[in-house]
């Protein structure tokens, strides 16, 4: 059965929260690190975010997608940078990416839905 956006993210958040409270502290180095690649610096947050969003089509991560995308729009990103950057995927990865294709358009959708699209207003 399909998750939606706000099962997805709550699920993720809860289990982020046991990982990083399992006392394992090597989690938690690799969480913070993640995190820090994707803020602002010399390339702004929504630009990292479209980055990780086509490395995650071509490495076919659909958790990773989700995320990608939320963020991505969190930051500001159109459908056209979207349709863009899942373009660059397609590209790079080659017809094994077209059901994460699929999947990235659904969760787009659905996200930009949630928001009552003001946030697809560029």
């Amino acid at each position: 059965m399909k998750k939606n956006t706000s099962e997805t993210r709550k699920y993720r958040s809860d289990m982020n929260d046991k990982i990083l409270n399992s006392g394992f502290r090597d989690f938690n180095k690799f969480f913070a690190l993640d995190n820090k690649a994707y803020i602002d610096g010399a390339l702004p947050a929504k630009t990292k975010e479209l980055m990780g969003l086509a490395a995650s089509m071509v490495l076919r991560c659909n958790d990773c997608i989700f995320y990608h995308i939320d963020r991505s729009i969190q930051e500001g990103a159109s459908r056209q940078e979207l349709y863009e950057t899942f373009n660059v995927a397609l590209i790079v990865g080659g017809s094994i990416v077209i059901p994460h294709l699929r999947y990235a358009f659904e969760m787009m959708e659905d996200i930009f839905s949630e928001a009552g699209g003001k946030a697809d207003e560029k």
